[in-house]
């Protein structure tokens, strides 16, 4: 009998793909291994908004770097500004510009070709870096995060800010979920995992679980890893290689696959 979903993505991102593995007749975990939270005084974002939002926009290139990236940063933006490029990741990030009414009907959208390398890397594989020479580009992200994508543009040419939208953590481990991880320990589950960062504070938590035995108690950490991770990116599956996981089904970009992969174990 096939064990539980556990899907890891922030909970925002976590219910919709909950309600389509539900449906498919699966028992679903909601386990979100990053808090998203927004930042408590957004300045630089709102100055670069106010700046994309001008009768003539500022910015060419507009590049955000996941689902949550843009979701705070339409949150203060009114109208889809004419004749700006948007950037995104992954197939997530389309849905998530289409949300606010930004599609490939009324706006250009930019995203990797290779939907098994949904990255910074090809993101800047896939852009016109020559047509950005001396042009303007906004990077979106959360507060701290990878200089690959603007250390790219820069080396292009193109004339780069980079903002912060929201804040991420790993949550702290509470006695409450460390009875969830146990439990989750007990079964052979599918642990949907969208992010490397999520996945290393994931092996962190069972870590601090290890160390917090006493005598021959069975390693937390060696029972996570003998589990199945489905992965979107080819990066979290070398970050879960790298972490002694081998059961990996590495899928592409786009919940699509993900439920697809989750169909061919049924």
């Amino acid at each position: 009998m096939a064990g539980a979903v556990v899907i890891t993505r922030p909970l925002a991102q976590a219910r919709p793909l909950a309600a389509r593995v539900a449906a498919l007749g699966r028992t679903v975990e909601v386990l979100p291994l990053l808090d998203i939270t927004p930042l408590p005084q957004p300045t630089e974002l709102l100055a670069a908004l106010a700046r994309l939002g001008a009768p003539t926009p500022y910015y060419q290139l507009v590049a955000f770097v996941s689902p949550n990236a843009i979701d705070a940063a339409f949150a203060h933006i009114k109208s889809v500004p004419p004749g700006v490029t948007w950037a995104v990741v992954g197939e997530g990030s389309r849905l998530a510009l289409a949300a606010h009414g930004v599609t490939a009907d009324n706006a250009q959208i930019v995203s990797p070709f290779d939907t098994a390398h949904s990255d910074s890397e090809h993101l800047l594989q896939t852009l016109d870096l020559a047509a950005l020479r001396g042009q303007p580009a906004l990077i979106i992200r959360g507060d701290g995060g990878r200089e690959l994508l603007a250390d790219g543009l820069r080396a292009a040419g193109a004339v780069v800010d980079v903002v912060p939208a929201y804040r991420r953590a790993v949550p702290p481990l509470t006695a409450a979920l460390e009875a969830t991880l146990r439990r989750l320990l007990a079964h052979d589950n599918d642990w949907i995992i969208t992010s490397s960062e999520a996945l290393r504070g994931l092996c962190a938590w069972f870590t601090e679980l290890d160390g917090r035995a006493s005598g021959a108690a069975p390693s937390c950490v060696v029972a996570m890893q003998q589990q199945h991770l489905i992965v979107p990116h080819a990066r979290i599956a070398e970050t879960a290689h790298n972490l002694g996981f081998s059961r990996i089904t590495l899928t592409g970009s786009g919940d699509e696959r993900l439920l697809a992969a989750l169909q061919s174990r049924l």
